[in-house]
């Protein structure tokens, strides 16, 4: 019953089993739970997903309800669920600013909500090959040389990432390297929050005080400032996360970049091939 209806309390699961003849009051479903650790609808649904992913049942129209219901409330919450490094990343434009002599500024952003290992270049258009190109150039071979598969790319809706998946030169980029696309959904509060909060990051920490210290005339040259600075983001600087870590929430703490250096990427997919091959 926990299974079939994780989204019901103790008192409706109590009068669910007495229209099947089982007589058993609210109290006693829950010490049955507490018994199996499953007095949360939390825990109902995390045994759910593992005895999904264990047996490969099908979900029945409760269950599924269920699941969406905790991924809604986990997006409105700006939480991201994510369990190793690649498995889901964002990608998001944020506008820098006009400089005279080069005109307007965009940069493509890519994080990977995991680790929070960011990549950031700017261009001076914003447009679907322009969105492409940022995963040609930086991420994909960082992921590959890294032996580290990029599963799934969360976006907006903007057209840079969202257009006819023939046609569309991102959408067809994703589908030849076979990423799966996550759209945030139009009009909603949900956003691509990872990424806003690396943009007021960067805008304070970074711009800011490159645009006071120089005046730039090529954009190669704010390139070569900003990678600096990533470089130092994502080996030093530490950061508060907003994110679940497969089963382990991450709200708020605090964690060192140190992780991010390349043996540590190979050392966890390492751990992990040992413990799927037990």
């Amino acid at each position: 019953m926990a299974y079939e209806y994780p989204a019901y309390g103790q008192h409706r699961v109590a009068n669910q089993l007495r229209q099947e003849g089982i007589m058993v009051s609210g109290s006693g479903v829950r010490s049955i739970w507490l018994r199996h650790d499953l007095e949360s609808f939390k825990k109902r649904l995390i045994a759910l997903e593992t005895k999904v992913a264990q047996e490969g049942c099908v979900l029945t129209e409760n269950q599924l309800q269920a699941l969406e219901k905790a991924k809604a409330s986990k997006e409105a919450h700006g939480e991201i669920e994510t369990h190793h490094p690649g498995y889901l990343c964002a990608q998001d434009t944020y506008y820098v600013g006009h400089i005279k002599g080069i005109g307007k500024i965009y940069q493509q952003t890519f994080i990977d909500t995991y680790s929070r290992l960011a990549f950031a270049k700017v261009y001076t258009e914003k447009n679907s090959l322009i969105a492409a190109d940022m995963l040609n150039d930086k991420e994909l071979p960082f992921f590959d040389s890294e032996q580290v598969p990029l599963l799934r790319i969360l976006t907006d809706q903007g057209t840079e990432y969202n257009g006819h998946k023939e046609s569309h030169a991102y959408e067809l980029y994703l589908n030849l390297e076979d990423i799966e696309h996550t759209k945030t959904k139009a009009y909603s509060p949900q956003t691509n929050g990872i990424c806003e909060r690396f943009h007021k990051t960067m805008k304070t920490e970074c711009y800011d005080i490159l645009f006071r210290r120089k005046i730039y005339t090529q954009l190669s040259e704010i390139q070569n400032d900003i990678e600096q600075w990533l470089e130092f983001y994502n080996r030093e600087r530490a950061h508060s996360v907003n994110i679940v870590m497969g089963r382990h929430h991450g709200k708020h703490g605090m964690m060192q970049r140190g992780w991010l250096r390349k043996s540590n990427w190979r050392i966890y997919f390492a751990h992990r091939t040992r413990i799927l091959l037990k």
